[in-house]
């Protein structure tokens, strides 16, 4: 399948989805956002890919949302519009998505960055919340991701003031996994992405699950819900050839069964 404003591709079983807006240094418009859920989804369903990875370039992940396209909209156009229910669907996927940012991650990009469920960084990325010097604020979870991963404090002071936040920041904050110089940064969101491939795909899917469960309930019940897919993984087959293969002292070969 062609896209307009992303390229996609398979590295083995790992699936990489590049936002490609140059020009415009991959502000996200509606049909950039479209396609990049399309293709993730295309990739989720796959079973050949275990794990995804979502990309731009060296000077820009995704500079935010595409401000052409919002100047004159107004409030009922917005919300009849609904753009928001197409970014819910990342948040469906059940292989982990991992971003490989460099360069700028603002706004819109920023929350798109901080939807996926690790972010690798090059030294140069920038992340930030600017909204409020256009008038508005974040509406793609900005507010709300910020808060469970850097605290209030920090929040408030990207959002409110706008200013962005180096990578080496960004890291010390919580925001991402690890910094890398800009010619790695790729490379080493490939390498954490062939790793969780190669372990057993439902025991990541299930883990993938209990851990984002944690944000949404309070700790007994989110014990409870992790103890449910914990007794649930002993009925799989990659958990009797995990286990064998770590008693004979061999790489496991797991199925997803």
């Amino acid at each position: 399948m062609s896209f307009e404003f992303i390229l996609t591709e398979a590295d083995g079983p790992v699936g990489i989805v590049t936002i490609n807006r140059p020009q415009v240094r991959n502000a996200l418009n509606h049909k950039t956002i479209a396609e990049i859920v399309q293709a993730l989804e295309g990739f989720d369903r796959d079973p050949a890919i275990r794990c995804l990875i979502l990309t731009g370039n060296d000077r820009a992940f995704a500079a935010g949302a595409d401000v052409t396209e919002m100047a004159g909209a107004g409030a009922i156009e917005v919300l009849n519009d609904d753009n928001f229910s197409r970014w819910a669907r990342i948040q469906a996927l059940t292989k982990p998505l991992i971003a490989a940012v460099s360069g700028y991650a603002f706004g819109g990009g920023c929350e798109l960055a901080l939807m996926c469920d690790l972010i690798v960084a090059s030294d140069t990325a920038q992340f930030g919340q600017p909204e409020v010097k256009l008038g508005i604020m974040p509406g793609a979870g900005g507010t709300q991701r910020w808060v469970r991963v850097a605290g209030k404090v920090r929040a408030m002071e990207a959002i409110l003031i706008g200013d962005p936040v180096s990578a080496v920041d960004a890291e010390r904050f919580g925001l991402v996994n690890r910094v890398v110089p800009v010619d790695r940064y790729l490379e080493e969101a490939k390498r954490m992405a062939m790793l969780i491939a190669s372990r057993p795909p439902v025991a990541v899917r299930l883990a993938k699950e209990a851990i984002n469960q944690a944000y949404e309930t309070a700790l007994g019940a989110g014990l409870a819900y992790e103890r449910r897919l914990f007794y649930l993984l002993f009925a799989s087959e990659d958990k009797r050839e995990g286990m064998q293969a770590f008693l004979e002292k061999r790489p496991g070969a797991f199925k997803g069964r």
